[in-house]
């Protein structure tokens, strides 16, 4: 597994870039995923738009005048933290911050760097402004098509989303976050993708109808990007060990050379025994530890053993057994190997992601391919769930997981949201 891209570096290239230790490996894919969504999105709106699918929005802007004291407030803060965190790592030595997570939460920095750093980007925004300033502002109407705001929807996008997935992941969580509170709140991981799909989803249609655009054909338009950005951040998951796996695949184990081998019947007893001071801390108790056994078919024999158990070596979150002769900060490996499910997410959403880029021309119905989305999407996770390590609700009897629940409720909606709009499209009379 690879932390952050330090690790990266040092085994596939075999050098040591101190600095690197700061670029978490799940977010640098989540960037990626997001800038892969953004282009998705803005060639799917620029097609909508070309089809008379959108109409543009006009708004009056006052151009040449002198920098606002907001643009040289805002930029002298981004400027301050700027030199405060990243320029200080050149004064404290990126190699002596063996925890990047606590640095950047903690008090250390260079006061100076910030405040030059800070001044530096506010002189920058003043000069800029001061070359493009007119003798006498002028006020002039733009036209701004769906499209152009590929990048306001983005980042909304990307911090009501990243907001909610963690406030779904402390209700998900909630016995164990009034434990440890600090540990979520100043936690890189626990993040929850439906509770960021459906804040996300909220913010968006309250800014689409805003700058009043058609929610609908946004929704058709977001909708493979959704599923692709998905796809991509599992690789994340998968690339930093972040939890995200599955329960335990007892057909396999870990040989004495870390290596993922066949099992026999005991071997998952006998590792539960020699660590059961690990299991019984995690679990709270040695019986019933979610497994369950399956070894992979003969006809898929060529396949390499990882792909049906894999013990996320160096995994992020530090968990598992000590791993031997590591003495580096992420130096555990899980002691029974587990379904990789992000790796089998990453596959199953890629090829949904075909499937709704190949239906984005053939549904005419404007909403119809974001219900396709609620629906394949919820159906995917409703049943990598069965295999999933995840936290279980109780309420009638049932002890599903809470994206088991929410993976239902989109299917149902995707469904019923599709039969809706079919009747309304009906009922619309047709002009000959």
């Amino acid at each position: 597994m690879y932390p952050n891209l330090y690790y990266v570096f040092e085994d596939f290239f075999g050098v040591k870039i101190g600095f690197l230790r700061f670029i978490n490996s799940f977010g640098f894919f989540v960037a990626i995923a997001f800038l892969v969504a953004a282009a998705l999105l803005s060639k799917e709106l620029r097609r909508k738009s070309e089809q008379g699918l959108f109409k543009p929005t006009e708004r009056k802007l006052v151009v040449g005048g002198p920098a606002t004291t907001t643009e040289l407030v805002v930029n002298f803060l981004l400027g301050f933290l700027f030199g405060f965190k990243i320029l200080a790592l050149f004064l404290i030595g990126s190699d002596a911050v063996k925890d990047p997570q606590a640095y950047i939460f903690s008090g250390n920095g260079s006061l100076w760097l910030g405040l030059l750093a800070g001044g530096l980007f506010a002189w920058m925004k003043w000069r800029e402004r001061k070359k493009q300033q007119l003798k006498t502002p002028e006020e002039r109407v733009v036209r701004i098509w769906p499209h152009d705001r590929v990048g306001e929807i983005t980042v909304i996008a990307l911090i009501v989303g990243l907001l909610g997935a963690k406030l779904f992941d402390i209700f998900e969580n909630w016995d164990d976050f009034l434990n440890h509170p600090s540990d979520y709140i100043f936690s890189g991981g626990g993040l929850t993708f439906y509770g960021g799909l459906i804040c996300a989803a909220i913010a968006i249609v309250i800014y689409t109808r805003k700058n009043g655009f058609s929610v609908r054909h946004l929704a058709d338009a977001i909708a493979p990007s959704l599923m692709i950005a998905y796809a991509i951040g599992r690789i994340g998951c998968q690339v930093a060990g972040d939890g995200d796996w599955g329960i335990y695949n007892t057909a396999y184990k870990v040989d004495a050379n870390d290596k993922i081998v066949l099992a026999t019947t005991s071997d998952f007893g006998d590792t539960v025994k020699a660590h059961s001071a690990y299991f019984f801390q995690h679990y709270g108790r040695l019986d019933s530890l979610p497994n369950r056994s399956f070894e992979k078919p003969s006809v898929l024999g060529f396949l390499p053993n990882w792909m049906f158990a894999y013990d996320y070596p160096h995994n992020v979150n530090k968990m598992g057994v000590p791993i031997s002769g590591c003495n580096d900060m992420y130096c555990n490996r899980l002691a029974v190997p587990v379904f990789p499910t992000p790796f089998y997410e990453t596959l199953m959403c890629t090829a949904l992601f075909f499937v709704l880029w190949s239906f984005r021309k053939k549904l005419k119905l404007a909403g119809s391919l974001f219900c396709l989305y609620l629906i394949l999407n919820g159906l995917e996770r409703f049943f990598i769930e069965k295999i999933r390590v995840n936290n279980r609700l109780h309420f009638f009897g049932l002890h599903p997981t809470q994206a088991e629940v929410i993976s239902l409720g989109l299917v149902i909606a995707g469904i019923l949201i599709w039969v809706i709009l079919s009747q309304k499209n009906r009922a619309i009379p047709k002009t000959v």
